[in-house]
């Protein structure tokens, strides 16, 4: 006999999916169940439950974590290294941050995509941190990296964690006093997370149609120094034999076009408390959007620029070790966030959603698209083509 988790009971918009509430639990009771929706959320087995409080001790909807007030530093810039900074989402950032903290034997956690699923995994620093790198468009899926993370802790190694800030949350809340000055955290700055009804079914129309079957997506492939295109790309197994390759422009694709609507992401998303300048984790990274407008100088012929937030002294510390593998210089905390919405307030609730939500699960991938998702106004289309930031930019670089 099952019975949803009091997290749950009343409001969904409650339950962030951390899953600390899941890793807590000493009997096994609760598991995580997706919805209607394809969200997952914890359902507790009354059989087992021994009624202990833990899951409700370390929920962070209940009890929300220390927080800093501000920013105490702001950078923005890219790695030197090309190579990390072409197979990173924006400038590289993570990738340097690690190489500053890590020493051979640190832990580091971060969210890695298998096949179409994102999941929550670790490594030995160096060992492949490279898996972490890249914007994971779903919520990933935690797992027992908690558990994993306080026994590294309580064995005396360092470690690195990496995930939305409601992830890092959840951590905190899950290691309670304990210790954690071998800890960094650094969390995304998140817009909200989709469903994964959206991908499922794009994957299979995507590979109905090409003939095959899609086995990764890269939701932001540069193609060559095209960061703010936000270019989406498919590897297909092709039913033949051999891989081909599928991608498309963020400003004609539905995926963008549908999620930045706010149609279809988790109902704790519209309510985030973490939407704000008060962080939970030692260090904050985004992309630098706002670049050409501010700071030309860190565009970078378009290769990816990012934004760090430290939070706090420790976040301080690692960005300075950081410094010489970095081409960038500080912000001023209130430009760079003006740029950050996400840091500003939760996304708005989109009153169509409920609709939305229930055609993704009957209609067909064409006729879904077909009614939701916006095509690209000319004005929009010559503002980027033609008129953009690459443009914008150049202006400002022949007069400086």
């Amino acid at each position: 006999m099952t019975s949803n988790c009091y997290l749950n009971t009343q409001n969904k918009a409650y339950c962030f999916g951390c899953e600390a509430c899941v890793q807590s639990c000493s009997v096994g009771a609760i598991k995580m169940v997706a919805d209607g929706e394809g969200f997952r959320y914890p359902v507790i087995d009354v059989a087992k439950c021994i009624h202990c409080g833990k899951c409700r001790n370390v929920c962070p909807a209940s009890d929300m974590p220390q927080r800093s007030e501000s920013p105490v530093r702001t950078f923005g810039g890219y790695v030197k290294d090309e190579t990390v900074r072409e197979e990173s989402s924006s400038g590289g950032l993570f990738s340097a941050l690690a190489d500053a903290w890590c020493d051979e034997d640190t832990i580091v956690f971060g969210a890695e995509t298998i096949g179409l699923e994102v999941r929550h995994s670790w490594v030995r620093y160096g060992d492949g941190i490279v898996k972490f790198r890249k914007s994971k468009y779903l919520q990933s899926e935690i797992g027992n990296s908690f558990r994993k993370a306080k026994q590294f802790l309580s064995d005396g190694k360092k470690v690195l964690f990496s995930g939305t800030p409601c992830q890092i949350a959840g951590l905190k809340k899950f290691l309670g006093d304990r210790p954690i000055g071998n800890l960094l955290t650094v969390e995304v700055v998140c817009e909200g997370v989709p469903t994964p009804l959206y991908i499922q079914k794009f994957a299979q129309w995507l590979g109905d149609k090409l003939g095959g079957e899609v086995t990764q997506i890269d939701y932001r492939y540069k193609d060559g120094r095209r960061w703010d295109f936000q270019v989406m790309q498919a590897a297909l197994q092709k039913s033949t034999g051999g891989i081909s390759k599928w991608k498309q422009d963020r400003w004609f694709s539905p995926f963008w076009s549908i999620w930045l609507q706010h149609l279809i992401s988790r109902p704790s998303c519209y309510h985030c408390p973490f939407a704000t300048r008060e962080r939970v984790a030692d260090i904050t990274l985004g992309d630098l959007w706002g670049v050409h407008l501010y700071c030309p100088d860190l565009y970078g012929r378009n290769g990816g620029a990012s934004v760090v937030f430290c939070n706090n002294d420790k976040g301080k510390h690692v960005l300075g070790l950081a410094i010489k593998s970095l081409h960038g210089h500080d912000l001023q905390v209130e430009t760079a966030i003006r740029y950050q919405g996400p840091m500003r307030n939760h996304i708005a609730t989109n009153e169509r959603r409920s609709e939305c939500m229930e055609d993704i699960k009957t209609m067909s991938y064409e006729a879904f698209v077909r009614k939701w998702a916006k095509r690209p106004t000319l004005k929009l289309l010559v503002q980027k083509y033609l008129w953009g930031n690459r443009q914008k930019v150049w202006l400002w670089n022949l007069f400086h």
